[in-house]
């Protein structure tokens, strides 16, 4: 089974999602037989690198949220947060483009190490307060979870994995994704936002049962009249 994540690091429902999705994977009787991918999405690519100001800032300026509005929102999602073991800080968030953040994501994903690296820089920039925009600070990131000083620099320094952000974001236009979190499952099922555990449960079971139908093995050339054997039911046996 192929599920791919389309979700933008700064998007803290992406990351109340994730949690959420894991635990329907791990509770999946079929989960080794998934595989994860996750793709790119920016939720506001004209932001600069480094946004100065505050992320209550930013969400009235270039938003237009009013700061009442902001703070109940931001309770509302600090209590969703928690119930999934995560301890949101909004008022330590870094604010900045997420493009360099993403092709860090990619060089992860190409070597093996995608998952970590979501983990990571989603726990970053909202439970810890830093920069998921710079160089310096990805490059100690990446060291964390085994990728080496130079590679990072080099494709940080570069515009290596910009085709790739550049594809999944096309992508996900192309499927009319326009929010995320979102999660495809075998290019037939779509689920859009951070939907309860249960939810993806069933999905997954759904699509699995779909994708490896049983097929009821009948007796051939016997004459019997039923594929059905001798068996026991909730209203006794025959």
């Amino acid at each position: 089974m192929q599920i791919e994540i389309w979700s933008d690091v700064k998007c803290p429902w992406c990351f109340v999602g994730k949690r959420r999705f894991e635990k329907a994977l791990e509770g999946f009787e079929h989960r080794e037989q998934v595989t994860v991918t996750w793709k790119s999405f920016q939720l506001d690519p004209n932001l600069p690198d480094h946004y100065d100001g505050t992320e209550q800032q930013y969400l009235a300026e270039r938003k237009g949220i009013p700061e009442d509005q902001v703070r109940a929102m931001w309770d509302s999602l600090s209590a969703s947060a928690a119930g999934e073991g995560l301890d949101f800080r909004f008022e330590d968030v870094v604010v900045g483009n997420s493009f360099t953040a993403h092709r860090f994501l990619h060089l992860a994903k190409s070597q093996g190490l995608g998952d970590q690296a979501k983990e990571a820089i989603l726990s970053a920039h909202f439970e810890q307060g830093k920069d998921t925009s710079d160089t310096e600070f990805l490059v100690q990131l990446g060291a964390g979870i085994g990728l080496t000083e130079q590679d990072v620099r080099d494709t940080l320094g570069s515009d290596r994995f910009a085709d790739d952000v550049h594809h999944d974001i096309a992508e996900a236009q192309t499927l009319g994704i326009s929010g995320v979190p979102f999660f495809v499952i075998d290019r037939k099922y779509g689920i859009s936002g951070a939907q309860p555990t249960d939810l993806f449960a069933e999905a997954l079971d759904t699509a699995w049962k779909e994708a490896n139908p049983l097929t009821l093995v009948s007796p051939a050339r016997t004459g019997a009249q039923s594929a059905d054997g001798e068996a026991c039911g909730p209203d006794g046996c025959s």
